[in-house]
């Protein structure tokens, strides 16, 4: 049988999401974003196609361990965001760094 992992922003959609889905799925919260640009420098690479440099948040790198060991486990992975812009953009850096 197939496993799935749902990433959901928030721990209180956790126990929510779980109800509708099957036993097959895995739901985890990420808890807000857990990447983000550096403050200290430049947070793009100019010489490198503007590549972004992201940085762990403080704070973040457990519940990103976690998220990346379970996606490991996964055949496939869905990020659940609410639709607004911000989150949206949340959703991206979260399925960047679950890859690497």
């Amino acid at each position: 049988m197939a496993k799935y992992l749902v990433i959901v922003e928030s721990p209180a959609k956790v126990k929510t999401i779980k109800k509708f889905l099957g036993s097959n799925y895995e739901v985890m919260a990420s808890q807000g974003h857990v990447r983000d640009l550096p403050k200290s420098q430049m947070g793009i690479d100019v010489e490198n196609d503007f590549e972004p440099k992201y940085i762990t948040i403080r704070g973040k790198g457990e519940i990103l361990a976690a998220l990346r060991k379970e996606a490991k486990k996964a055949d496939k992975v869905y990020l659940a965001t609410d639709p607004d812009r911000p989150i949206e953009r949340g959703k991206l850096y979260r399925g960047i760094c679950l890859r690497r």
